[in-house]
This record gives structure tokens, sequence and C-alpha cells, in this order.
């Protein structure tokens, strides 16, 4: 029995749930998909994805207010009946024939299994470029390596937990915008050492955002990862980026680091929105920002 939860906001998640259903009918499982839309603003996807609500055992739901993706996570756990809870985000494309059997097959002997994510092979937009590169070569593992870092690795785009495991931690529903409210779950599921699976069955990433879009996002995950470690919700050391801004703020080199991002924001930036993007340049343009994050 398996309840699927996709959250979604101004995205037109009706053809991922089509072959999701598709895929169960032929596989003969008990299921239900559960669509959470965190009032999007877009009538188009909306009006597609009321659509949804054709399919047997699926709904598609929308919030009264916009609540972040963590609560709207909640939501849906809430919403749920079954215990095995399938996350999928909005924006992924399922790319094998046997994913929701995979999942079920691994979920026996696990807490949390997760599955993985993989880009595609190219783009066609210059301004697509840094995301898509650093999803290709950061994002996409295989599940031995991330057994390397099990609980460090894992996220929640395309990922199968139990119910009652959900419910001892749930998303933190105070980080209402983007970023690093994965981390914040997998360093709890860590504290519980319940039991993570690696497997290789990712879903496709089918929503490439544009270089400013991204940096937009990373820099409110980057205000997200440091306001979580100033109330000690989360240990520096889990996470790399929070661990070397711990460091920098211990020796002074925060201050050379913001020095840096004030002299160089504008220089870098061309570079990461041009169509041959340095991910060297994008770590320190990273690393620059949070050190110019006030305490």
């Amino acid at each position: 029995m398996l309840s699927i939860l996709i959250p979604t906001y101004n995205y037109t998640v009706y053809p991922l749930v089509k072959s999701l259903q598709m895929q169960a009918l032929n596989d003969n499982l008990v299921y239900e998909i559960i669509v959470m839309d965190d009032c999007s603003t877009d009538t188009l996807s909306i009006e597609k994805n009321k659509e949804i609500n054709s399919f047997p055992n699926c709904r598609f739901m929308q919030q009264p207010n916009n609540v972040g993706l963590a609560e709207n996570r909640n939501t849906l756990a809430r919403e749920a009946q079954y215990e095995n809870l399938l996350f999928i985000d909005g924006d992924g494309i399922v790319i094998s024939d046997k994913y929701l059997l995979d999942y079920i097959k691994n979920a026996v002997d696990a807490d949390i299994v997760y599955g993985g994510r993989r880009h595609p092979e190219t783009v066609n937009d210059d301004s697509q470029q840094l995301r898509w590169k650093y999803g290709r070569l950061v994002e996409d593992t295989t599940a031995s390596q991330r057994n390397t870092a099990i609980y460090q690795k894992l996220l929640f785009n395309n990922t199968l937990l139990k119910k009652h495991c959900f419910d001892k931690i749930t998303f933190d529903p105070e980080l209402r915008k983007y970023g690093h409210e994965d981390t914040l779950f997998a360093y709890e599921v860590s504290l519980l050492k319940l039991k993570v699976k690696h497997i290789d069955n990712p879903v496709e990433h089918g929503d490439i955002d544009q270089a400013a879009i991204f940096l937009k996002k990373i820099k409110m995950g980057l205000v997200n990862i440091v306001s979580l470690y100033r109330q000690g919700k989360i240990d520096p050391d889990f996470v790399k980026m929070l661990s070397i801004y711990q460091k920098f703020e211990k020796t002074g080199l925060k201050i050379l680091a913001r020095i840096f991002y004030k002299l160089f924001e504008k220089v870098v930036f061309r570079n990461l929105t041009s169509g041959n993007p340095s991910l060297f340049l994008f770590n320190l343009y990273r690393l620059g920002y949070i050190c110019s994050l006030k305490a």
C-alpha cells in the first residue's frame, strides 16, 4: 500500500501523475496519489492539474495560503492514509517502468529509501548551464556514492519513508522560503539513527532553473541554514558549507570572504550566468555570500 505525495507550485504535474497512476495500475498496487498545490498563481497549471481528480485514487488539493515547501509536505503526509509515503517533487520525470515496484521491494527492510536524481544529458539554453552543470556534476550520484555519507546525501525529492518515522520528525514549518528543509530533516533522521537505504531508482529533474533564479534560491537557502545554525537546530559539521563558515568565523577569514564578495560579486555573477559557468567560482560566490550575512 502506497501513498504517492507530490507538492507543487506553479507547475503542471498532470503528466507525472498520469505516468505514476498507469504504472500503479499495471503493477496491481494498492495506492493513492495526492497532489498539494501551495496556493499557485498560474491559472493554466491549476486548471490542468484539476484534471487529476478524474483519475481513480488521485486527488488534487490546494492550500488556501502559501505555506512553503516544508509545510506543504507536512500537509501531504497528514492527508496520506497508507504507511509507505513516497515523496516526489512535481518537476520529476519517471524514467523506469519498474519505479514503484523497486521502491516497494526496497522498503521492506528500511525506514527510508532514497532513489536519487538524474539530470538530462544536455540543455539548450545557456542561462540553464549553471543549474544543469551543478546537477550533473554534484547532485547526480549513484547509490554507492551516496552510501559514503548516508544521512548527508539524503534528499526528499524522490524518497520513500514510513509514515510512523515521518511523524516523529516532520518538516520545520518555520522554513517558509526555499532551501535546506531537506537538510534539517535529514539531520534529525541521523539523530534518530533511522535506517536509510540508498538505491539507484532516480527521477529526472525536468525543470532546470535559469542561473539567476537558481542563485536567488541558493541565497535563500544560505539564509535558512545560517538561521538554523544560530538557533542550534543543526550541527555545522553536518553541512559542508556551514562547517567552512564556522571555521571562517573562528579564524577571522569571514571578513576576507565578505570583502571578496563585495568586490567581485558582479564579475562572478556574470560568469555564473554565462554559457560556461565555473563551479569553483560558484562555491566562492556561496561562501562569500554566507559570510556577508549579518549575525
